[in-house]
């Protein structure tokens, strides 16, 4: 059964940090690609791309509001994605899911998109608040 657990959400002062985990099992780690993505405002269950990182051939992708603030990272014996979150603000406020993609390349221009995804965490809520 495949599965992706979400942890390392919770609250956090604007300015702080926080670091995603997102593990998984149940299917070859080295033939997915792994992405964050938080919900779209008024999009019903849609769910936009923040970052997404692939061991098909080891790139990253961030989207333009999160470059030079978080970070994608795996640790490919435990299976396990991190998002390093940092200088948050109040807008990064949201829940955020990972989510898995079979033989998906990230790179610096592929995007993340939502409906190429075929397995999905639960989320794990981020509230940046005084």
């Amino acid at each position: 059964e495949v599965q992706l657990v979400e942890s390392g959400g919770g609250w956090v002062q604007p300015g702080g940090s926080l670091r995603l985990s997102c593990v998984t099992s149940g299917f070859t780690f080295d033939d997915y690609a792994i992405g964050w993505f938080r919900r779209a405002p008024g999009k019903g269950t849609e769910r936009e791309g923040v970052s997404c990182i692939s061991s098909v051939n080891g790139g990253t992708y961030y989207e333009d509001s999160v470059k030079g603030r978080f970070t994608i990272s795996t640790d490919n014996a435990k299976k396990t994605v991190y998002l390093q979150m940092n200088s948050l603000h109040h807008e990064h406020t949201d829940v955020y899911y990972c989510a898995a993609q079979f033989l998906y390349r990230c790179s610096e221009y592929s995007g993340s998109y939502y409906s190429g995804y075929t397995h999905w965490g639960q989320g794990t809520q981020v509230t940046v608040a005084s």
